[in-house]
């Protein structure tokens, strides 16, 4: 039942300063240059999708459709050592000598303003606050709404306006201080979590699991054969999908591979790289919001199984605003002890209630 369930929900608004300005010049460099040369190549105006109003129209419309159960906290700033678990110190040192600026990060548009470092600390400290309140049992789940997003940062490069892995400092901080030894990541945005892949790529203790759009969409990574080397490998799992795939693909993915791989790993942790663009009004997989609870439900029934519900989501992609934020409410009420609707393939339930509503004109009885 709705509100059986508690939910700590981490956000800061210190998050919306993340703020770059394309149209304005930048830090003149060779990335700039190069950036410049793909923007002007375009047939129309570009502007920086990740921007300040992801964040508010998720708070406004929880706001506007309370949960029960659910909670606002506010989490700290990461710290450099924290964040050094998972990127070098030649990359921290760079990211942290640019505060106070704008600046273009990479070639492929990650950028920074003036108050974008302190934005990616907190996105990154929200993170760890929302693990260490289900590590401590402050809540049954938690959901770090946070921005920049991390999971295409790798650890010597910002990528895919992500500049801090907030997820991966999340995982690697439950291991190092939480007493953690085996975390699962769930990775369900649409595009492929290259840096979080890249991070644990060789590491036992962490399980990877990605669902994507298959390349070349957006990073071109996430193969199926990309299993992880050394004595990390099998411990990433790479599902890349077709872009029409759907609530009922996603169901069978979920239910026939990551559950017996989790069964096998046994985590004490379950984290979500939760991102919204696999929503059917935004970038590609075609999932409803009733597919996006299905798979919440999945994920939690492991947590529940195998570490005593220890569960937390961090924000990820999300581009329609509208689909972002009732995404983000569906996944919570699923958290909070909502129902969880059945899935049916694309247009199916559609052709079920239209057949309903016209067969009285087929029909001889009265």
């Amino acid at each position: 039942m709705l509100g059986d369930r508690t939910v700590n929900v981490f956000t800061d608004e210190i998050m919306l300063g993340h703020d770059p300005k394309v149209d304005l010049p930048f830090v003149p460099s060779r990335v700039e240059k190069r950036v410049r040369h793909i923007l002007k190549d375009l047939d129309f105006k570009w502007s920086y999708p990740e921007h300040p109003g992801r964040l508010t129209a998720i708070t406004e419309y929880l706001e506007k459709n309370p949960i029960p159960g659910v909670e606002f906290k506010s989490g700290g700033s990461a710290t450099y050592n924290q964040l050094a678990r998972v990127h070098t110190a030649s990359y921290l040192d760079h990211v942290f000598s640019l505060s106070g600026q704008s600046a273009w990060l990479d070639a492929d548009t990650t950028a920074v303003s003036p108050n974008s470092i302190n934005a990616a600390l907190a996105a990154a400290g929200n993170a760890i606050a929302a693990v260490e309140s289900v590590i401590k049992g402050e809540c049954q789940s938690a959901f770090a709404l946070v921005r920049p997003p991390g999971h295409h940062a790798e650890p010597v490069r910002a990528r895919g306006f992500c500049i801090f892995n907030n997820v991966a400092v999340a995982a690697a901080h439950a291991l190092a201080r939480l007493g953690c030894e085996r975390v699962l990541i769930v990775d369900w945005d649409a595009h492929h979590g290259n840096g979080t892949q890249d991070i644990f790529w060789a590491d036992p203790d962490v399980l990877f699991f990605d669902t994507h759009c298959a390349a070349p969409f957006y990073p071109g990574s996430g193969h199926l054969e990309e299993v992880g080397a050394g004595f990390g490998e099998g411990y990433t799992i790479n599902v890349p999908l077709p872009e029409s795939a759907g609530d009922v693909a996603f169901e069978k993915v979920y239910r026939d591979i990551l559950v017996p791989a989790a069964e096998h790993f046994k985590p004490d942790l379950v984290l979500v790289s939760a991102g919204f663009d696999p929503h059917r009004n935004d970038l590609a997989l075609n999932l409803t919001y009733d597919g996006f609870k299905v798979i919440t439900r999945i994920v939690q029934d492991i947590a529940e199984q195998h570490c005593q519900g220890r569960l937390a989501f961090i924000l990820e992609g999300g581009y329609n605003l509208t689909s972002l934020a009732k995404g983000v409410h569906a996944v919570l009420e699923v958290l909070s002890g909502g129902n969880v609707p059945e899935v049916f393939e694309t247009g199916v339930k559609e052709a079920e209630y239209a057949a309903e509503f016209h067969r009285s004109a087929f029909s001889d009885d009265e």
